[in-house]
């Protein structure tokens, strides 16, 4: 009987629609936001049933997708959040995630839809500390996919 061993989450991979993979804006150190919920309903009395009403549930939400990594100046990224921002001129990507496995093989993809800048923030700076500064893409989206990855790969 084989073991199962659930994934590991330090091994992933994050592709834009519009950036190579071997540019460094999809380096990331750390990946979070992959949520969604539905938390409203609807509800519905049914004539001559007093008893309760129907409780339908209405539609999903999706928190933002947060990226953190080391702070890249002549960021191609950061000059589309620059455009959407400062010229609101909003050019949506689609997003990938990928959890890969040690040999790097996809263990499980995410894919976000039509997804844009909300929110590029920078770590305070610190002169008694030698941290590398980290800046932090908040992105938000129509939906996402959680991809089944048999046949993808």
């Amino acid at each position: 009987m084989a073991t199962y061993y659930p994934p590991l989450g330090f091994h992933f991979r994050v592709d834009f629609g519009t950036f190579s993979a071997s540019s460094p804006d999809i380096r990331f150190q750390s990946v979070s936001g992959i949520n969604a919920s539905i938390p409203n309903s609807e509800t519905h009395p049914e004539g001559g049933e007093n008893r309760f009403t129907h409780r339908l549930p209405v539609r999903a939400s999706y928190e933002n997708l947060v990226l953190k990594r080391g702070m890249l100046v002549g960021s191609g990224l950061i000059a589309w959040f620059k455009a959407a921002i400062e010229e609101f001129k909003f050019a949506p990507q689609m997003v990938t995630v990928t959890l890969l496995n040690a040999a790097h093989a996809p263990l499980q993809v995410w894919v976000f839809h039509n997804a844009w800048p909300t929110k590029w923030n920078v770590d305070g700076f610190d002169a008694e500390k030698g941290a590398i500064v980290i800046e932090t893409i908040e992105l938000s989206y129509q939906y996402f996919e959680r991809k089944d990855i048999t046949g993808l790969f």
